[in-house]
């Protein structure tokens, strides 16, 4: 399916990522001219009964400006300190741009724990959706003044990752990433005169991860690695995904069918709110490693995860954490564990009525339910 004005015709909410070269100019003064026009797009999507939230980047980098730093800080606090002050211009900005087009907007700052316990997702969840009830649009970032794990792992476009955890939060059925790269290619464009954009996208293979190297390459392909990250959890979810010119694409003009950037495609079916956290949560503490059988009962079957088809056991993790499963290296699925990391290594490989025995009391006869489990 690549008409893109059919594609997007359903579309009821997006969100728009705003890199932080899309919204600062010289020397990380913001670009007035390039929010005003994301107000205006998100004004007129409005009155096509389209609602849309804003994670936007860049405080740490007007901050900078502001401060008159001319490289990044490299100690924690002196980053805290930029994005302190960043923040404030950057929301000011957008306070004035979306007034003048009779638009409130709602400042939220999302650390990685608050996508990682279960409670305080449904929390940022719930004030989202309250957000949306009062025709506020919602402006999203990292919370960088007080977020140090985040901070300590700052790579260029990580808030890709971030805009993809709030599409799955609001239940967008689009997320548009606009950057500095107009999409996907077969290589790297600024080295390969024969690199060619991919305009469709629909499934996000391994030969399709190494396209985009390392997170240690330099500013485009490191990116482009976490923006296909991006597309991974939104497309698993069952949403779209589009990467984009930010200086030259209007949202207007890509909802109206414009073949512009790579669009990433849906998988079927869309998954429910909870699954979606328990798939895509960060920071998870532990994983199981199980045989070809186990694997293929989770994947094709829709069964339970049994300690029959556990083989080893990696890191440390409590009843009611999310963990993966692997066959080997690759992450089949994710859960929630119904026993911790030290239980599983005593009933691991054994049959269901092995298990009381071999724990010195009764437990679940599954690891995982697949009622708490997602297939990747």
């Amino acid at each position: 399916m690549s008409d893109r004005k059919t594609l997007f015709r359903n579309v009821k909410r997006l969100v728009v990522k705003l890199g932080t070269r899309v919204i600062t100019v010289r020397d990380n003064a913001l670009n007035a001219e390039r929010i005003e026009g994301i107000a205006d797009d998100v004004a007129a999507l409005r009155g096509r009964g389209v609602e849309a939230a804003v994670v936007t980047s860049g405080a740490i980098g007007a901050g900078m400006g502001r401060l008159g730093l001319s490289a990044r800080p490299k100690a924690i606090p002196e980053l805290q300190a930029a994005a302190a002050v960043g923040q404030s211009l950057l929301m000011n900005a957008y306070k004035l741009a979306f007034r003048r087009r009779d638009l409130t907007v709602g400042q939220i700052l999302l650390t990685a724990d608050d996508l990682r316990d279960r409670a305080r997702y449904v929390n940022a969840r719930n004030t989202l959706e309250a957000l949306f009830r009062f025709n506020a649009v919602p402006i999203v970032n990292e919370n960088d003044s007080v977020a140090v794990d985040e901070l300590l792992d700052i790579r260029v476009g990580d808030n890709d990752t971030l805009s993809a955890y709030v599409a799955n939060l609001v239940r967008a059925d689009l997320l548009v990433l606009f950057s500095d790269v107009d999409g996907l290619y077969s290589g790297d464009p600024r080295r390969d005169s024969d690199a060619r954009l991919i305009p469709v996208v629909d499934r996000i293979t391994p030969d399709l991860l190494a396209l985009a190297g390392g997170s240690g390459s330099d500013v485009g392909v490191g990116g482009m690695r976490t923006k296909l990250r991006a597309a991974q959890i939104v497309t698993t979810a069952g949403g779209m995904m589009v990467i984009a010119d930010g200086a030259s694409v209007s949202l207007l003009d890509l909802l109206d069918g414009q073949e512009t950037g790579t669009v990433f495609l849906p998988r079927p079916g869309r998954l429910t709110d909870r699954k979606r956290w328990i798939a895509f949560a960060p920071a998870r503490k532990g994983a199981v490693v199980v045989d070809d059988g186990a694997a293929r009962a989770i994947g094709q079957d829709g069964k339970s995860l049994l300690p029959s088809g556990i083989v080893e056991v990696r890191g440390t993790f409590d009843a009611g954490e999310i963990i993966d499963v692997r066959r080997g290296q690759e992450t089949v699925a994710r859960g929630l564990a119904r026993y911790s990391s030290d239980e599983v290594e005593k009933i691991r490989g054994l049959k269901s009525s092995q298990i009381a025995p071999a724990l010195g009391h009764p437990g679940d006869d599954e690891v995982i339910h697949r009622d708490d489990m997602v297939v990747l």
